[in-house]
C-alpha cells in the first residue's frame, strides 16, 4: 500500500488545544484543513461552533470536528463528561476525544471506568458520533495499556488513543504496538497522538496499522512528504 500525502492528511486529527489558542488559530487551522484535505479538526468544547463556522467559510465541509472532553486529566465525573459530549455533538461535533479517568483505572476501579466509557459511548451513538478514548499511555505499563484497551473494546467505543500531549510523553511505537495487539479482531481502531512532528514518524505509525494521527504540526509533516 502506497502512503501518500493525501492519505496521511485524511487520517490526521489536527489539534488546536493550547490554552492560549485564539479564533485566529482556529481559522488558520480550518484553512489548512481545506487546503490540504485534513480529515478532522480537534478543538475544545467551547470552540466547536467556531470550528464548524470556520471550516464552512474555508470550504472544508468534509473535515469533521472532534471535541475533547474530560481534558486533559480525565478527572471529571461521568455525568459531566456525558454533558460535555452531548453539548459537543449538539454544537456540531461528530467525534469525541475523551480522557479516561486514569486515577480510577490505576486504583483498579475497572467497573467504574468501564461504566463511564459505556455511558459516553451510548450518548454519542444516539447522535451517530464516534468516541476516542485517551489512555495517557505514558502513565501506564504495557500490561495496563492492554487492560485499558480491553475495557474500551467491551464498552463499545470506536478508538483507543495514546495521549493528550499534556501529561508527558506522547505516542511511542512500543505503546502503539500493545494497543494494536489488544484491539485486534475488534471494531476498535487505534489513534497515535503526541510527538508526531515529521513525515517519517507519521508514515511509520500508519504502516504499523493506526487509523488516525493526532498532530498539531500538520503543515510541516505534509510538506515533508516524499
Amino acid at each position: 500500500m502506497k502512503v501518500t500525502a493525501e492519505k496521511i492528511a485524511k487520517m490526521m486529527d489536527l489539534a488546536v488545544l493550547k490554552p492560549n489558542r485564539t479564533l485566529a488559530d482556529i481559522r488558520a487551522a480550518a484553512e489548512l484543513c481545506a487546503e490540504r484535505g485534513i480529515g478532522c479538526l480537534c478543538v475544545h468544547l467551547s470552540d466547536v461552533e467556531a470550528a464548524k463556522d470556520e471550516l464552512a467559510k474555508a470550504g472544508a465541509e468534509k473535515t469533521q470536528v472532534a471535541a475533547v472532553i474530560g481534558f486533559p486529566h480525565g478527572a471529571t465525573s461521568t455525568s459531566v463528561k456525558m454533558m460535555e459530549a452531548i453539548e459537543a455533538l449538539e454544537d456540531g461535533a461528530t467525534e469525541i476525544d475523551m480522557v479516561m479517568n486514569v486515577g480510577h483505572f490505576l486504583s483498579r476501579r475497572y467497573r467504574e471506568v468501564e461504566d463511564e466509557l459505556c455511558s459516553v459511548a451510548q450518548a454519542a451513538q444516539l447522535a451517530c458520533g464516534k468516541v476516542k478514548v485517551i489512555l495517557e499511555t505514558c502513565l501506564l505499563t504495557p500490561a495496563q495499556i492492554r487492560k485499558a484497551c480491553e475495557l474500551c473494546v467491551k464498552s463499545g467505543v470506536d478508538f483507543v488513543k495514546t495521549s493528550t500531549g499534556f501529561n508527558g510523553q506522547g505516542a511511542t511505537p512500543e505503546a502503539v504496538r500493545v494497543m494494536l495487539d489488544a484491539v485486534k479482531g475488534s471494531p476498535v481502531k487505534v489513534k497515535a497522538s503526541g510527538g508526531i512532528r515529521d513525515w517519517e514518524t507519521a508514515v511509520a505509525y500508519v504502516e504499523m496499522g493506526v487509523a488516525r494521527l493526532g498532530v498539531s504540526a500538520a503543515k510541516e509533516i505534509l510538506d515533508q512528504a516524499k
